[in-house]
């Protein structure tokens, strides 16, 4: 169209200055200047590049902490679920020690040797040949308050190697009982012959099974001595509620006072513990102190003559031993 109009012979065009008087002539709304086009700026094409390659490394780098993390929550998973087991396994090794589980104690083979009695497999030290001189000072204690010399009974609880009950017999009272449970010790007890012993009852079993007939009966009690093993101060507690019934007004108790004797500032804590627990049944508790063998202790571990040779696990280790003796306050 345009050529068209160019090669038209009608057609005149404008000379500069003719084209400036036109531009005056016109009209204000034809005068205004057409708007320019923005022109965009030209792309920098490597800063482009750069952000890009930027944006690709930050896209990799959250895909890997977001890998991390997920691999993190899986460890931290695994991790409770070792611990969980680890737990599980500390419980059933527990279940599985002699010395703290009665129900495995009473199943397990015992064996009398070299001055003491330890289990057969592990070597844990049920009682020990270096406890006599505490037993004389416990027997000694159950005859302290007798309220008729023509009628004294004295129970034990726990024969172990029968230490306490050879000097309770040898003072010949007139119903010395003794309660085992045992198999293996009811069985050395019957071969030493003390089932036949004219003044001596055995009550096979256990103490929660076989005292509790002997209150029911009205037995009473100038002296009561509690020595046994893989039991633990729960079951002392309980002993007290029996203990109350069937000590004669006059008589005294005792026991193998063992209460955390493997360290010195529990020892003395279990001390005042028994005091309380004794004085909420009307029993008030004395204590004579009494000095433990050198043999017992952990600096002389090393020596031919400690006592601890050959035994799994120490269950003495205080200097000092609190013998005690319990009686209505």
């Amino acid at each position: 169209m345009l050529l068209r109009k160019l090669n038209d012979p009608n057609v005149e065009f404008l000379d500069d200055d003719e084209m400036e008087v036109y531009e005056n002539n016109l009209p204000e709304e034809y005068k205004q200047e057409p708007e320019q086009e923005e022109i965009p700026d030209l792309v920098d094409d490597s800063k482009t590049s750069e952000e890009k390659v930027e944006k690709d490394e930050k896209v990799e780098k959250d895909e890997k902490v977001e890998k991390d993390e997920k691999v993190e929550s899986k460890e931290i998973g695994s991790s409770e679920k070792t611990f969980e087991q680890k737990v599980n396994e500390m419980k059933e090794e527990l279940i599985n020690d002699p010395s703290n589980t009665t129900s495995t104690y009473l199943k397990t083979k015992l064996e009398y040797k070299d001055g003491a009695l330890v289990t057969e497999e592990r070597g844990d030290g049920v009682m020990m040949q270096w406890e006599d001189k505490l037993m004389q000072a416990a027997s000694d204690s159950l005859f302290k308050s007798i309220d008729d010399p023509k009628d004294v009974n004295i129970v034990n609880i726990g024969f172990g190697m029968g230490i306490i009950d050879t000097i309770i017999n040898s003072k010949n009272p007139t119903k010395h009982y003794i309660c085992e449970a045992h198999p293996d010790v009811l069985k050395k007890m019957e071969e030493d012959g003390w089932f036949e012993k004219p003044n001596v009852v055995v009550l096979k079993g256990k103490w929660q099974d076989t005292l509790p007939d002997l209150l029911n009966q009205g037995v009473f009690f100038d002296g009561i001595y509690y020595d046994t093993y893989s039991e633990h101060y729960e079951d002392m507690l309980e002993l007290f509620d029996l203990i109350v019934g069937l000590l004669k007004p006059t008589g005294i108790f005792s026991f193998f006072n063992g209460l955390g004797a493997d360290r010195l500032v529990v020892y003395e804590v279990y001390k005042k513990i028994v005091d309380i627990d004794l004085s909420n049944y009307g029993l008030e508790i004395s204590f004579t102190e009494i000095k433990a063998p050198e043999t017992t202790l952990e600096e002389n571990d090393g020596e031919e003559n400690s006592v601890w040779k050959d035994i799994k696990r120490a269950y003495w280790r205080c200097p000092v031993y609190y013998h005690p003796e319990a009686r209505f306050a």
